[in-house]
């Protein structure tokens, strides 16, 4: 049921087994991973609500006959749905969203509706609320948009450069208002590049690690956007769990609060490719193209603001997050 690789230590020191838990897009990719942590130390009762769009109930079905993890399927941007997710909830970790940079580029007002409209639902949802704790949603690096100060610091944004970084921006905006009218505690985590297990690779969208492992899978040579020199400070998924179980449990200041959610270091597309070969023990060419619309060169993020305030510490770095997660798909993809 649960990921051996995983999760090994609590990041919590509280008793969790009486409060109730509201995970929105539970079923993908980060937030079934937040799930799973959740049940494994006896939380009280998981909910999640996901529509299933972009998330996948097979990231959940391990989970389906227990008795403390519930699953509604429903969309955002109704705010009836919304309201019904919230009731009788203490911790809301909010990670519904349409992703990718080109989706929102093909897409844009679908990703307006989404990210906009039922983040606004969802807040608004949470506000009303008389038992609601704490509050925690996915922001993104994006919102750094064209600064191009390396590293990226928390009150150092650019302008976005794309609808997907635009809603995201927004989201951060929207949450501050709620915070200063409302007296009510919200925290965004800037996650940088997350990857890792439940991460789908046969997806429109895809992120490029899975891309990437998959391609090594499947003896087909990977493709590169640009020259390869493209870096990104990618973030395994339990680090991205651990900070949001840091924020969720941390003490409330009835104020809105931003973190960057990352390892603090870089590395380039090639220099997956490289590692991926050692991993697979395969050599593969690679293929290069044009760089992508609305893509960044480079990306590394300070996290010192979330290390000194919420105790957090990245557990896995890249190269035992990149071993643990070709492992993860070259079983799930051949069984």
């Amino acid at each position: 049921m649960y990921n051996q690789d995983l999760y090994k230590k609590p990041y919590h020191i509280q008793d969790i087994s009486k409060s109730k838990f509201l995970i929105t897009g539970g079923a993908g990719f980060i937030g079934s991973n937040l799930v799973e942590y959740l049940l494994k130390y006896g939380a009280g009762h998981v909910r999640v609500l996901d529509n299933l769009s972009n998330g996948y109930y097979q990231n959940l079905k391990d989970f389906a006959g227990v008795s403390n993890f519930e699953f509604i399927q429903g969309d955002i941007r109704d705010i009836e749905t919304c309201k019904l997710a919230v009731n009788d909830i203490d911790f809301i970790s909010h990670q519904a969203a349409l992703g990718s940079v080109p989706r929102s580029i093909s897409d844009p007002f679908t990703t307006n509706e989404v990210n906009i409209g039922g983040f606004l639902n969802v807040l608004i949802a949470a506000k009303e609320s008389q038992q609601l704790k704490s509050f925690v949603y996915a922001a993104s690096s994006s919102t750094y948009g064209d600064n191009q100060d390396l590293p990226k610091i928390e009150g150092r944004e650019g302008f976005p450069l794309s609808p997907y970084a635009v809603t995201k921006k927004v989201n951060e905006l929207y949450a501050e208002v709620f915070s200063k009218i409302y007296g009510f505690h919200t925290t965004g985590l800037r996650y940088f590049n997350v990857f890792g297990p439940k991460q789908n690779p046969n997806n429109a969208y895809a992120a490029v690690i899975p891309i990437f492992c998959k391609s090594f899978i499947e003896g087909i040579s990977p493709t590169i956007y640009g020259d390869g020199k493209t870096s990104r400070d990618f973030t395994f998924v339990e680090n991205a769990v651990q900070a949001n179980i840091r924020a969720l449990f941390s003490i409330p200041t009835f104020k809105h609060n931003v973190y960057n959610v990352a390892c603090g270091e870089q590395i380039s597309l090639n220099e997956i490719i490289d590692l991926i070969q050692v991993i697979s023990k395969k050599n593969l060419d690679v293929k290069y193209t044009v760089e992508r619309i609305g893509d960044i060169k480079h990306s590394k993020a300070s996290i010192e603001k979330i290390s000194k305030e919420l105790a957090y510490v990245p557990t896995i770095k890249f190269e035992s997050g990149l071993e643990i997660v070709y492992n993860w798909y070259k079983e799930n993809m051949q069984s």
